[in-house]
């Protein structure tokens, strides 16, 4: 077995390990789920035992993800987007793109509430294009405060103040454009709302 390889196999336990953690699951919960022991899944997690696709076909099932996933294989020619949700504060991001630069595709989702939130613009680099697919968007860009219902588009400059929300409180569909600088600007967390489930922009 090539070092390649083996390195692949050694990475395997503590993925699963750490996937297991992040949904919050015991061995036991997952020896239930699986049908495989607590000992061989501990044994899996810990490397002393060997990943085989008898082992891992049923963990891919449970976490719902794709085999390479649980292995860190590469997907060389794999033109597949595997959609991964980004939840922020109540906000969802669904990354339709995989580029390491360049623009990046998101569906975003913003939920409903009982009253729309105030609008708190913020700047970056660049420019963004969106498309509202269901709801009704509020946009503030500058001076301009508009409304736009599904089916209709805007792009603009990201350095002038912007912000982008529901107009009537109801949940809003879109799909959004922007670079690296735009990303990060929407991950980032508004320290004065996040116990509201704010999200700067």
């Amino acid at each position: 077995m090539d070092q390649g390889t083996e390195d692949v196999l050694d990475a395997v336990g503590p993925r699963l390990r750490a996937l297991r953690r992040d949904r919050g699951l015991t061995l036991a919960d997952l020896a239930a789920t699986t049908g495989v022991s607590e000992s061989t899944l501990s044994r899996l997690e810990s490397g002393q035992r060997r990943a085989s696709l008898e082992l891992l076909l049923p963990l891919a099932r449970t976490y719902d993800v794709p085999l390479d996933d649980l292995v860190g294989a590469p997907r060389t020619g794999d033109p597949r987007i595997h959609l991964k949700p980004i939840r922020r504060f109540g906000m969802i991001f669904v990354p339709l793109s995989r580029r390491p630069g360049g623009m990046h595709a998101f569906k975003m989702i913003i939920p409903a509430r009982p009253e729309p939130l105030e609008p708190t613009p913020q700047t970056h680099e660049g420019f963004e294009w969106l498309y509202v697919l269901n709801g009704r968007l509020r946009l503030v860009v500058g001076e301009r405060d508009v409304t736009l219902p599904p089916g209709e588009a805007a792009e603009f400059d990201t350095s002038l103040p912007h912000w982008l929300g529901s107009a009537d409180g109801g949940v809003v569909e879109l799909l959004i454009l922007f670079g690296l600088q735009g990303m990060r600007a929407h991950m980032r967390v508004d320290p004065d709302r996040s116990s509201q489930g704010g999200i700067e922009r």
